[in-house]
């Protein structure tokens, strides 16, 4: 009896002993307390832009294992276009480290035996001959293994150093390691990664299909995309930055070029700090615009203050809204008049000395008004509209009618367009902002209301109407005129 009550006992302790232990499993992983931690050794975390990585909260120095995968994809470049990309970790840009000064890191690159090239990296926190580029050349199926010390604290980028080591840079093998420095940089709310890079392809921009590098571009220096994060829209709409009103955010921005100098903006916010290069001081406060070269960083921090869409771009504009380097930063949360009242009247204006100065002289747009008014010949309309449209409505629409893919829609051949010339006639009036979708495609976007005459109005509408594969209706001075004069006119 006495052995059968000792057996009971027994088996419960090694039954709760188990539990204890499977509990403590579920909380702290199986590799331990910590499941990124083996014999004191840490696998570093990584992520995949635009998120980044956890502060490192250990108030001590260890040995932290890295592992990349080189491999090459084909994927999106923009809507309809295709690449073939050289990547580390399957995506542009590359995964996000993050280590702490005075860590011992041992780096693991693996090439995938689906390569057809070897590959290489290096890292620019890295003292050691071509930044570990010498220690990591490796051939598809193979792995190499190096170590380094972090010793300098900041923000570094990391590509592959294979030759040509240009190619690999431009076909998208590069990323961001971030050594936090051991007194870390205040906490903040949101954390984001942001790299800039060029794509050169035989295609022009939005050419559909599998594009091909061009190496003249290259050369050249005039790269047919310019974008965030690998791909054109790859921070706009569902991909957007997220934050709320009063939060305090901090963008790791990289540009690896691999030939042109970053001038980083954010439409509508000040820079509160900036560090430059990537380094852990700050160099700048009340920042407008953030110069980052090819193969260099910066840190920007800044709090958001009122709810709103704020577009990320290249203030080198034309890479924004013909390259494709914009993004956003959605802002949701309470409006706060005091620090942006939003619109708050729209008159009529009309007119001052100047404006009677140049009408004496040649405004394209006054003659076209005049012949608007004065012609009933439709072909005189049209080329009246013409006129307007190469003076207002090129830069966004473009002269082809085709828009900017992912930012301005287009008139050519447009479904929205044709099918209500009312609502057409009170967006060039009133402005519209909001989603809107053209030819089943999205677009995210503000278009003013434009300052024009009923007769200007009806010819260029006319004009797009008439041009670009559209419905050849005629926009009249009347139809313009009525639209004006109705109260509520729905632009959905």
């Amino acid at each position: 009896m006495n052995k059968l009550k000792n057996k009971k006992t027994v088996i419960g302790i090694s039954t709760a002993i188990i539990l204890i232990v499977a509990v403590v499993f579920l909380v702290f992983g199986f590799d331990g307390i910590d499941s990124n931690k083996v014999d004191g050794t840490e696998y570093a975390q990584l992520t995949y832009a635009p998120n980044v990585p956890q502060p490192v909260t250990r108030d001590h120095s260890t040995k932290v294992i890295v592992k990349l995968e080189t491999i090459q994809i084909t994927g999106r470049l923009a809507d309809g276009v295709q690449y073939n990309f050289w990547t580390f970790g399957g995506k542009v840009p590359g995964e996000f480290i993050r280590v702490r000064e005075g860590d011992e890191v041992e780096f693991h690159l693996e090439n995938s035996p689906l390569c057809n090239v070897p590959h290489s990296i290096d890292l620019h926190a890295v003292s050691g001959p071509g930044g570990g580029a010498s220690a990591s050349q490796t051939i598809p199926g193979h792995a190499s293994v190096f170590s380094f010390k972090a010793e300098h604290a900041g923000l570094y980028v990391y590509h592959c150093a294979t030759q040509p080591v240009p190619l690999h840079i431009a076909n998208g093998m590069y990323g961001l390691i971030y050594v936090q420095p051991k007194k870390e940089l205040h906490p903040v709310d949101q954390e984001y990664y942001v790299m800039q890079s060029e794509f050169y392809t035989n295609g022009n921009y939005g050419d559909p299909g599998l594009q091909d590098f061009s190496l003249d571009k290259a050369l050249a220096e005039n790269p047919t995309y310019v974008v965030f994060n690998g791909s054109v829209g790859a921070l706009s709409g569902e991909n957007a930055l997220q934050a709320k009103v009063g939060q305090t955010i901090r963008l790791f921005v990289g540009n690896i070029g691999p030939n042109l100098t970053s001038s980083f903006h954010i439409i509508g916010v000040v820079f509160d700090k900036v560090y430059l290069f990537g380094g852990t001081e700050v160099s700048q406060t009340n920042v407008q615009t953030v110069n980052i070269p090819a193969g260099g960083s910066a840190i920007v921090e800044f709090k958001v203050k009122v709810p709103g869409t704020f577009a990320i771009v290249d203030h080198s504009i034309f890479r924004a809204f013909n390259k494709g380097a914009a993004g956003s930063l959605v802002v949701t949360g309470d409006e706060n008049k005091d620090i942006f009242s939003g619109k708050q009247s729209d008159n009529l204006f009309y007119g001052s000395n100047l404006d009677k100065e140049v009408q004496s002289g040649s405004n394209p747009n006054i003659s076209a008004n005049q012949a608007a008014s004065s012609n009933s010949n439709i072909e005189d309309i049209v080329a009246a509209g013409k006129k307007v449209f190469s003076t207002t409505c090129f830069a966004c629409h473009q002269p082809d009618g085709k828009g900017v893919p992912n930012i301005f829609p287009p008139l050519a051949g447009s479904d929205f367009l044709n099918a209500n010339k009312e609502r057409a006639i009170g967006i060039v009036l009133h402005g519209k902002t909001g989603p809107v979708t053209v030819n089943g495609k999205q677009f995210n976007n503000t278009m003013p209301p434009q300052s024009l005459t009923d007769d200007q109005i009806a010819a260029v509408l006319t004009y797009v109407y008439h041009s670009f594969g559209n419905s050849g209706k005629t926009v009249t001075k009347d139809d313009v005129t009525k639209v004006r004069g109705e109260k509520q006119v729905s632009l959905k």
